[in-house]
Order: structure tokens, then C-alpha cells, then sequence
């Protein structure tokens, strides 16, 4: 059911002993509605009982989850009904972002707004007890910073490059971390910080942010495409983020796209991530004579630099470097392409630490490209977007995946149950 042209939120039962979902459910409808909403109007969305909407509100409010937020306009002889918010003060979740070139640590508020964030590099080699041990003290330093109390600080979440394992909180084998081998971040970062923690993969975090605070381009289904180090794919379909049997959804780095590509780890060439990474771009355009010879392939931040430059050259007109980099973005647009006629999606959002270099090369070039390949496209159209939420996305991510905790009725939209200081 939708209320004011908002999104549609999930309905209550009035049976007994459902407490627990039901304010669940009122809490979302706070959150998704276009509006606020008073006791009267959460009762028509979320299909409860006045009565049980009164006891729902009551506990919230004592809780200092939401607040009354002013009367609205009274019709006829009716009292003016008082409108309803969340609290943002009322929780705070901190996400994490483990990119194999940038760690990013953030605090939301229960809005979902970014109250505080650092970001630091990810040391290339380091022992993962010694990059653990950093990250646990920028968590610290981010809390304080966002001045947030203790006790309401109620998770952590975690982004992190797959494969991983999430019932064991395990990162398995991430191909851009070599020293990262069937790590247990969760418990490590729980033992450490105190916190509650939840682990999830980098690209469904940031599907889930763009979920959760990315406006329209977060609604529907969706395919968010990360682009950093490495590339991925984050599925929301229906309004649910897609995660498969071992919240693993997303590898999608090993499609074919050049079969005379570079030869990739996996044994075969032209994989879509081999050929979409900043080192092999860098190598192209150092072979071409766009970049100068001497760059350290296998130094992170002179590749990282060495890409800036290269994207700057090829936003400034046309030439080799340009070539280079839009032969990349068609590249990816063929990966987009064929997820989009596979699961009928609306729109592909992109996003991650280097969508703001390679944006200006998913244009109206792109986006014509994708309309005219989408096969469904006399039913309706097929848009390409960039996130709102900036580098921060999967951080974002990260910690909406707690908040998520908070607000969702129904528990598969988590990577499991229950956090793990809880179990």
C-alpha cells in the first residue's frame, strides 16, 4: 500500500504477541513515508488497530526512537493530530568499508545520515592483525567524533570484498587482499571494539545503502555496479536486497568481454574486472604513450595517481586516452547490459571509490547503448544513474545493514539473525 505518493510499506497484524514486528513495522513506515504521519495515518498504511497503534507510538516515543513533530492542520471539528519522526538521536550504527585501497569508517544516525567519517588508506602487505588493530581505532575516533552516546551506538556493520562467509564472519580469499586468508573480521573487530557486528559483502552493502538513503534510484530493482579496485555487482529486486544461498551475489568480475583480453588470474582472458582495473588501464595508456614510462604496476598509490591523470586527460577531449577509458565503459556497459535483460531491471546505479573519475564516460553514449540493447524497453525504460551517497556508499552500506535491524519486519533482508555478540 502506498500513502502521499511514497513507497509502499509493509502491513501489521493485529494478532497477539507480535509486538516486536508490528513496531517494526510502524518504525518503517515513519521512515519510507514521504511525510509524517500521525497515529490516524500509520493506522490506514500499516493496516493495525487505532489501539494498537497507540500502544506501538507509546512505546517508541519512550524508547527515544521517534518524536512528535508539530500538529497537523485540524479538518472541520476534528483535533489536530499530532505528527510523528524518528528520533535521529535515538540509535547510531557504524559502518565499515574494506576496500583493498581505502578503509572508510562512518556513523549514522537513525535517519541514516552521515554524523561523522574518516578514511584511511589500506596498507598494501600489512599483516590483517596490524590493518584489524587500525581499524578498530578509527572506529573508536569516528564515535567520539560524532559525539554519539555509547549505549546507543547498537552494531557495527561490515563491508568487505568477497568471497567471504558470513555464518562463520569469516573474509575467505579476496583476490586485491593477498594477505588476507580465511580472516574472522567480525570476531575481531567485535572482541576489540565491544560492539555487536554484522558482515556482509562490499557491493550488497552498498545495494543497500542505495536502498535504504539513495531516493528514487533505490527503489524498484536495481543493479548498483561497484566500481573500485576490483568490480561488482549489488542486486535489489522488488525492494529487497538479493544476497543467494551464501551471501556471495555479485561476482560478476569473471565475465568474458574481450576474448583477447589480458590473461587474468582466474585462467582465462578478458574478464570483465581484469579489464576494468586502473592498473591495466595504466598499462595501456603507458604503452600508448599517454602516461610516462616508469610507473610502479605494483605500487597501489602510483597506480591510483597515474589513473587520475589518465581519466583527466580523457575528459579533456578527444585522443587515445579517451578511447582507452570509453572502451572500458562499454565494456562494463555489456556486463550491465545482460544483467539487465537477465533479471528485467529498471535502472543500473554505479558507484564506489573511482565512479566520480569514470562518470563522465557513462554519458549519453552509455545510457543510448543500454535503452537500445534493454529488450524490454516498449514496456518500460531502462535508466542509468550515479549514486547520491558519494565514495562513502558501501561504508554507508555498511551501517544501514544494522539500522536495517531496527526498521525491517522481516529478517531476510539480513545476512543472518542475529549479530554477532548476540549468539
Amino acid at each position: 500500500m502506498t500513502f502521499g505518493g511514497s513507497v509502499a510499506v509493509r502491513r501489521g497484524t493485529n494478532l497477539d504477541r507480535v509486538g516486536g514486528f508490528n513496531d517494526a513495522v510502524v518504525l518503517d513506515a515513519i521512515r519510507r513515508t514521504d511525510q509524517k504521519l500521525s497515529r490516524v495515518e500509520l493506522a490506514e498504511v500499516t493496516g493495525l488497530s487505532g489501539q494498537a497503534i497507540s500502544n506501538i507510538t507509546r512505546r517508541l516515543l519512550e524508547a527515544g526512537l521517534v518524536r512528535e513533530a508539530g500538529r497537523q492542520r485540524g479538518t472541520g471539528l476534528g483535533k489536530p493530530r499530532t505528527l510523528l519522526e524518528l528520533e535521529p538521536t535515538g540509535q547510531y550504527a557504524v559502518g565499515v568499508h574494506l576496500d583493498p585501497a581505502v578503509v572508510t569508517v562512518v556513523v549514522l544516525d537513525l535517519t541514516g545520515d552521515v554524523v561523522a567519517r574518516r578514511r584511511m588508506d589500506t596498507p598494501y602487505g600489512d599483516s590483517p592483525g596490524e590493518l584489524i588493530d587500525g581499524i578498530a581505532a578509527t572506529i573508536e575516533a569516528v564515535i567520539g567524533e560524532a559525539d554519539a552516546p555509547r549505549d546507543r551506538v547498537v552494531g557495527l556493520g561490515i563491508a568487505a570484498p568477497g568471497p567471504i562467509d558470513v555464518e562463520r564472519g569469516v573474509v575467505v580469499d579476496p583476490p586485491n587482499l593477498a594477505a588476507w586468508h580465511l580472516v574472522p573480521l567480525r570476531d575481531e573487530l567485535r572482541v576489540r571494539t565491544g560492539l555487536p557486528v554484522l558482515l556482509d559483502k562490499d557491493v550488497t552493502a552498498a545495494a543497500s545503502a542505495e536502498k535504504w538513503a539513495g531516493g528514487p534510484n533505490g527503489r524498484g530493482s536495481f543493479v548498483f555496479f561497484y566500481l573500485g579496485t576490483g568490480i561488482g555487482a549489488g542486486l535489489v529486486i522488488g525492494d529487497e536486497v538479493v544476497r543467494g544461498s551464501s551471501s556471495n551475489v555479485g561476482e560478476i568480475g569473471h565475465v568474458v568481454v574481450d576474448p583477447d583480453g589480458p590473461l587474468c588470474y582466474c585462467g582465462r582472458r578478458g574478464c570483465v574486472g581484469e579489464t576494468s582495473q586502473p592498473r591495466y588501464l595504466v598499462q595501456q595508456a603507458v604503452q600508448a604513450g599517454v602516461l610516462a614510462q616508469g610507473i610502479d604496476l605494483d605500487d597501489r598509490q602510483a597506480v591510483d595517481a597515474a589513473f587520475a591523470r589518465l581519466c583527466a586527460v580523457a575528459g579533456a577531449g578527444p585522443g587515445v586516452a579517451r578511447e582507452i577509458v570509453a572502451a572500458s565503459a562499454e565494456r562494463i556497459a555489456k556486463v550491465v547490459e545482460d544483467i539487465a535483460n537477465l533479471l528485467d531491471l529498471e535502472r543500473v546505479v554505479f558507484g564506489g571509490p573511482h565512479w566520480e573519475q569514470l562518470a563522465p564516460f557513462f554519458g549519453d553514449a552509455v545510457q543510448a547503448a543500454l535503452e537500445e540493447r534493454f529488450l524490454v524497453r516498449s514496456v518500460h525504460p531502462f535508466e542509468v544513474a550515479g549514486t547520491a551517497l558519494g565514495a562513502d556508499v558501501g561504508a554507508i552500506g555498511a551501517a544501514s545493514l544494522v539500522l536495517d535491524r531496527t526498521f525491517s519486519p522481516n529478517p531476510s533482508v539480513l545476512p543472518h539473525k542475529e549479530l554477532a555478540a548476540e549468539r
